[in-house]
């Protein structure tokens, strides 16, 4: 049990490592959106399970936690994709204008 938590801290740490790099290098808020909820959720995951699986007398409260983090992370995100878009935050020039034409017809409607 020990070295499995031990292994699921270090994955949670390096996805950890990575979120936060693709939140400082994305362009536009939507990008890191995708970078800071994926792989943070991940990464939060893996580290929270690790240290459940470390110290077994926490491993009940880190089921809750892990059970918080998976209901509240894709809600918080898309609620500010969703207030970014209605307060028409420029999206990065490199974004399929395709996708942006579709939304705003999906809004019209």
């Amino acid at each position: 049990m020990e070295i499995a938590g031990q292994v699921l801290v270090l994955i949670g740490a390096i996805f950890l490592f990575l979120g936060s790099l693709g939140i400082i290098r994305m362009p536009d808020v939507f990008n890191r959106l995708q970078a800071g909820t994926k792989a943070t959720t991940l990464g939060a995951l893996s580290l929270i399970i690790g240290v459940g699986l470390m110290n077994t007398a926490f491993l009940w409260k880190a089921i809750v936690l892990v059970v918080f983090v998976v209901l509240t992370n894709p809600i918080s995100s898309s609620t500010i994709a969703r207030a970014s878009y209605k307060m028409k935050v420029p999206m990065f020039k490199g974004t399929i204008k395709k996708m942006e034409e579709s939304f705003l017809e999906e809004e019209e409607k």
